[in-house]
């Protein structure tokens, strides 16, 4: 509510994945997550009120604020949607689940911590680029984002007649993806009882 009446716009750099400058202005990560917290802090970004499972079991109630943070979680989520493939993009986004339990533990040094880095450093080789986000009232809304590894194309986007691609192609498409649904309903085989 103290929050200002009018939105701040920021734009976040990131070459491999990793956040290197804020506004055009190149920072180590110190400067870079304070600049963010100030920024996202004047905004009122980055609460969160939140029951939380121990390890033990027992549920804990803890509220932090960590705007830096959600303003970084946001533009790199951003940038991955357009240089992630989907199949990547799903993965990973499974594993973060697996790699905040793990770290929600105390198990950073151990094996699988370990291989699960690799495979997100792997992820990251072509998440460059740059993110603008509206910051507004507690609200972190994306502005535009950019890549030069970008697999976002309007052109093949399209769903009007083009010559990006043969519209006809997708019913064939259709009926090989629902060929396994078909059989089981053949055989009577039906899941929603």
């Amino acid at each position: 509510e103290q929050a200002p009446d009018v939105p701040t716009y920021v734009t976040i750099h990131f070459e491999k994945g990793v956040p290197t400058a804020v506004d055009g202005e190149e920072l180590d990560s110190v400067a870079l997550i304070e600049k963010l917290n100030a920024l996202g802090g004047a905004n009122g970004i980055g609460i969160l009120d939140i029951v939380e499972n121990r390890l033990v079991g027992m549920k804990s109630r803890g509220i932090y604020e960590t705007p830096g943070g959600a303003i970084l979680y946001a533009a790199h989520e951003k940038l991955e949607e357009i240089t992630l493939d989907r199949e990547t993009q799903h993965y990973k986004q499974q594993l973060a689940l697996k790699f905040a339990e793990l770290v929600y533990n105390g198990q950073w040094f151990t094996p699988l911590r370990k291989a699960m880095s690799a495979f997100v450093t792997s992820t990251q080789e072509c998440v460059t680029g740059d993110v603008k986000l509206k910051l507004y009232k507690g609200n972190i809304i994306p502005a535009s984002v950019t890549s030069p590894y970008t697999l976002y194309s309007e052109d093949i986007a399209t769903f009007g007649e083009d010559h990006s691609y043969n519209q006809a192609d997708s019913e064939g498409f259709i009926n090989l993806f629902g060929l396994p649904i078909k059989v089981q309903a053949k055989k009577g085989l039906t899941y929603d009882k």
